[in-house]
């Protein structure tokens, strides 16, 4: 074997990674985490938990991405252990897919069908159609489906290039000798272990193991403890990503180790005790691509179906590992919420972005129940609500720091146009919820000022009030419903009833000077009622910012000051028909 073998090996080798990041990527992008989101919710009945765990890990080929992102839901709460376990049990099977999709390369036949299906036949031709649609398509989708074709046919290219490498090691004899050592179960696990662990993927592993296969060299013997040892080495990843995590986050990627361990060495125990006293006369056979996929498949759902009954104990296992008594800094109410914006999370843009939006309506939430306690002191006033609307205040601002920060990590992600939309949106909208809940604070201030000074207002001028208050209620709800189901009927409505509110604002200050000018009202409390309309004001032109900016995710086109303009004009008898029935609904007596 030359040094140009090596290189051709090397160079293969690269290939096949790269191309099978860019499948799983293209894979990822195109479900527009669609996945994630079933991997999250679908997990309640354990058949399902596996099943799922299988078919999501199947369609991104890659166990390790799976369980990382099963650690991640579980650091944030948003999956139980109980949960977490089946599914990197279904996971452990899914990853078994790739090994059968490269086995394909080891088609021999003349018939012209077959050769068909031979990777070496198909993947040139879809390497053309991948890079043509990356190359020329404007849509994101065609684009994600030639990102999907060019990685496997990259990645089959890359297995082809390997594969004729390392077929002059057939006739190294130091080449056999090393396999030779590989039969002892032990170290063959252990090279196994070790490969996986390196590169951070059991089917890259695996695919390598099935290159050197074509060498007509590694036997049975050999193969087997390799695979063992692949199982185990796959675990690392998910090690990596759990440090400094939460404790039950460090049990999930624990329960992926011991599950690991558990099932390789109780098939090592068995198989070579059996192998022992009957002597498996295939164990010296060559073993072809085809036998490794068979092998890792039967292994791993076999291990399912004997472990699956078994998965609480498991779970028992790491708790005994990681036990509760373990000191854990408690997480304030806004820290366990914010979890959700874990960091392993940034991987699988579209799972983040889904978590992001979850944050964001918490916020959003929140900034409406400042407001609403705010309006309501204004009424009865209590010291205890008052404060409340400062901590709330406090929670939002914390919220958006966090998810702003994170926003912006995530923008350096290569995102789909809908994700990048739906970011501009959450990056948007997150200055106005915060500044709603800053005019909450304000409004809180004003009936501070008034308890302070046992001032109230005139009959006429809280019954005006309150008509105002219920208008801005009505258009915080439909802001922020909008947003939260990205309904555009209701968006729509938010600005024929901020119209409203910019005429309510203007009359009741009116009112209030012809009060004053008959002496039925004083100058003091006219200053603090101006400061709480205004407050109403500002909140409702927030609000319109909102309801724009999701009007904006759906037409990308649309700019906003031309949108508004637009809806104004005198023609446009739609929105001057919404606007007519706001106003009879809060006409001031």
């Amino acid at each position: 074997m030359t040094i140009f073998n090596v290189l051709s090996m090397i160079g293969g080798l690269a290939l096949f990674l790269y191309g099978m990041h860019m499948l799983g990527d293209g894979l990822a992008k195109a479900s527009g985490g669609r996945l994630e989101s079933i991997l999250e919710k679908l997990t309640s009945n354990p058949i399902k938990a596996v099943l799922v765990g299988a078919g999501v890990t199947a369609i991104i080929q890659s166990s390790s991405a799976t369980t990382v992102m099963v650690v991640g839901f579980v650091n944030s709460a948003i999956m139980k252990l109980e949960q977490a376990v089946n599914v990197i049990i279904g996971a452990n099977v899914g990853t078994t897919i790739t090994a059968w999709i490269l086995s394909l390369d080891g088609i021999e036949s003349t018939s012209f069908v077959l050769k068909l299906f031979k990777p070496s036949s198909f993947a040139p031709v879809l390497a053309i159609i991948g890079v043509c649609l990356i190359s020329f398509s404007k849509r994101e989708k065609k684009k994600d489906i030639g990102t999907i074709l060019a990685g496997f046919a990259i990645l089959m290219i890359g297995m082809d290039t390997m594969s004729g490498a390392v077929k002059p090691l057939a006739d190294v004899p130091e080449f056999g000798q090393i396999l030779t050592m590989f039969s002892n179960p032990i170290l063959g696990m252990l090279a196994g272990l070790i490969i996986t662990a390196v590169i951070q993927s059991s089917s890259a592993s695996v695919g390598i193991l099935q290159a050197l296969c074509k060498t007509g060299a590694v036997s049975y013997a050999t193969a087997i403890p390799v695979i063992m040892g692949q199982n185990i080495g796959t675990c690392v990843t998910a090690l990596i990503s759990s440090i400094g995590a939460s404790k039950d986050a460090r049990r999930a990627a624990l329960l992926h180790l011991y599950y690991n361990i558990l099932k390789t060495s109780s098939f090592m125990i068995i198989f070579y005790a059996i192998d022992h006293f009957v002597d498996f006369s295939f164990m010296e056979s060559s073993v072809s691509a085809l036998g490794v996929a068979v092998v890792h498949s039967l292994f791993n759902i076999a291990a399912c179906i004997v472990l699956l009954p078994f998965s609480k104990l498991l779970v028992k296992m790491v708790y005994i590992t990681v036990p509760d008594k373990e000191l854990e800094t408690e997480l304030s109410p806004e820290e366990q919420e914010l979890r959700a914006l874990d960091a392993r999370f940034l991987d699988t843009p579209g799972l983040a972005i889904e978590q992001s939006k979850n944050v964001a309506v918490t916020m959003a939430y929140y900034a409406q129940k400042s407001i609403e306690m705010a309006m309501d002191l204004l009424k009865n006033y209590d010291k205890e609500k008052a404060e409340a609307v400062v901590k709330l205040e406090s929670r939002v601002d914390k919220f958006e720091d966090e998810l702003g920060t994170y926003l912006v990590k995530l923008s350096s992600r290569d995102l789909s146009e809908k994700e990048s939309r739906m970011l501009s949106l959450l990056l948007h909208c997150i200055g106005d919820f915060e500044r709603i809940s800053d005019h909450a604070l304000n409004i809180k201030e004003a009936a501070d000022e008034m308890a302070d000074k046992g001032a109230v207002f005139s009959d006429k001028a809280t019954e005006e009030l309150q008509i105002f208050s219920e208008a801005v209620r009505e258009i915080l709800n439909l802001a922020i419903v909008s947003f939260e189901t990205e309904d555009l009927e209701k968006a729509e409505l938010v600005e024929p009833l901020e119209e409203v509110i910019d005429q309510l604002n203007i009359e009741v200050k009116k009112r209030h000077i012809k009060r004053l000018r008959k002496g039925k009202c004083t100058i003091e409390l006219g200053f603090v009622l101006s400061d709480i309309t205004t407050n109403f004001e500002r909140v409702s032109d927030h609000c319109s910012n909102i309801a724009v900016s999701l009007l904006q995710l759906q037409d990308d086109n649309l700019e906003s000051h031309e949108y508004l303009d637009t809806l104004k004009v005198s023609d446009n008898l739609n929105f001057k028909g919404k606007v007519l029935a706001y106003r009879e609904k809060y006409t001031l007596p």
